[in-house]
């Protein structure tokens, strides 16, 4: 149905489709390179293909400044205005160091044994 309507009334659409999907808050970071993502899906997201170059490797994802997780990217290619990035695995961000010991549900806190 767009075909129909005007070259520059189709330019506006898209310019105002890009603006929108630029709100979102999801971003990538790479080395000091900071990308926004437009859309994410399981095993992969895509980038403004104007503002980023092809990715590989390693990066961390960023909702604002929280750190959401680390993604291994496998294959990224071009299509139309929009970098799509295939991810291999995503380790999500922890808040705390992991723990090397089981903790009891029951274990009194505070309380060492005697010897």
């Amino acid at each position: 149905m767009l075909e129909y309507l005007p070259k520059e009334l189709r330019d506006g659409f898209a310019v105002a489709q890009r603006r929108s999907m630029r709100r979102t808050r999801l971003c990538v970071h790479v080395g000091g390179a900071v990308y926004p993502i437009l859309r994410w899906w399981d095993g992969g997201f895509a980038l403004d293909g104007r503002l980023a170059p092809q990715l590989r490797g390693l990066v961390d994802i960023y909702d604002g400044p929280r750190h959401l997780c680390q993604c291994l990217i496998v294959a990224s290619l071009e299509e139309g205005d929009e970098v799509i990035c295939e991810l291999k695995r995503t380790t999500l961000a922890s808040d705390r160091p992991p723990i090397d010991f089981i903790r009891e549900t029951e274990a009194p806190s505070g309380l060492l044994p005697r010897f």
